[in-house]
């Protein structure tokens, strides 16, 4: 059994306490830690089973018998307490990004060297069933050598104006999934990443410095292209489709809905529309990101997610942001 701490009991850290409780049966969360605890999410928390709740998550870090911690905080403390859990000698899944610097992230990557650790980043997209079976057929070659990939990311609403100022930017919040994803589809690295963006949606984004619709085109390691279309809203609901054309054939995927159900009547032939968010659509992915973890750790498994993985969509992130802001294309080697 992996007791498990998590730190950051917000909407991400709830999310992971409820997989945990309701759907990991290797794992026992002891302790829960957010310094904004309220009596409201204590006693969710409890109803939860979780043993213990604290506004301070050195508690977690410093009790020996907590195997494994979840880091679920704020973005810019997750190298700072990557750091601290791995000296403490404990396995961690941490949130992405690890960090917005890179070289943040270099010192979790040398903080893990020799310890025999477990490290997770959290790119739920992969455990999705939609997007597992088309990397499983491209892996297979069943269309070949990839030449083409599509891949469409489209929030239903932007998120707040105090939250863009944080978040590093579209391509470090949002398209760092779809960096992810391109890697993960193709089987390799980027070499190249070329941004055509705009402040289409909400003009108090582009005030905070912001971008809110993007095409983005990679080049990969493979010599596939590979091209990313965000938008920070669509009104139609939450927009997540792929394409991988190779070779020998092609294969997509589809928005995931309540039902499969198609009205056809006088008036037209209707569907329903998309699943709402990430929580709806991704919540069955966020449980098997987890129990995959908890696997490495009870295995002695390779994590399907390592701290390298976490590094690429970064420095791909930047990359992106340089190319915005000089017009140009831009290797990832000049960010790495």
């Amino acid at each position: 059994m992996v007791r498990i701490g998590i730190i950051g009991a917000g909407r991400i850290g709830k999310v992971h306490i409820t997989s945990i409780s309701t759907r990991i049966k290797d794992a026992v969360i002891k302790t829960v830690a957010d310094p904004y605890m309220n009596e409201e999410t204590k006693r969710w928390a409890k109803s939860m089973g979780v043993a213990h709740v604290t506004k301070d998550y050195k508690e977690i870090i410093d009790d020996p018998e907590i195997d494994a911690v979840l880091i679920c905080s704020s973005t810019d403390t997750h190298s700072p307490i990557s750091l601290e859990a791995i000296r403490a000698g404990k396995h961690v899944f941490c949130e992405k990004p690890i960090d917005h610097d890179v070289e943040k992230i270099k010192e979790v990557v040398a903080a893990l060297e020799g310890t025999g650790l477990k490290y997770q980043v959290g790119f739920n997209r992969r455990f999705d069933h939609n997007f597992e079976a088309i990397q499983q057929a491209v892996a297979a070659g069943k269309v070949g050598k990839p030449q083409v990939i599509k891949i469409t990311s489209r929030d239903p609403e932007p998120p707040g104006i105090d939250y863009v100022k944080v978040s590093g930017g579209m391509f470090l919040d949002m398209t760092i999934h779809d960096f992810d994803m391109a890697c993960f589809l193709a089987g390799c690295d980027a070499t190249e990443v070329y941004v055509q963006a705009a402040n289409l949606v909400d003009p108090a984004i582009g005030e905070a410095g912001d971008v809110d619709t993007a095409v983005i085109t990679l080049q990969m390691e493979n010599g596939a292209i590979a091209v990313i279309d965000n938008c920070r809203k669509a009104v139609y609901g939450y927009d997540q489709r792929a394409e991988v054309f190779g070779s020998e054939g092609m294969i997509s995927i589809s928005n995931d809905s309540q039902s499969r159900a198609v009205l056809s009547n006088s008036e037209g032939v209707t569907a329903e529309k998309p699943m709402y968010f990430f929580l709806e659509r991704y919540m069955e992915a966020y449980g098997k990101e987890i129990a995959a973890f908890i696997d490495a750790i009870e295995n002695k498994k390779e994590t399907p997610l390592n701290v390298m993985d976490g590094l690429r969509p970064v420095l791909m992130g930047l990359a992106a942001k340089k190319s915005y802001e000089e017009h140009r294309p831009v290797q990832i080697s000049e960010i790495n």
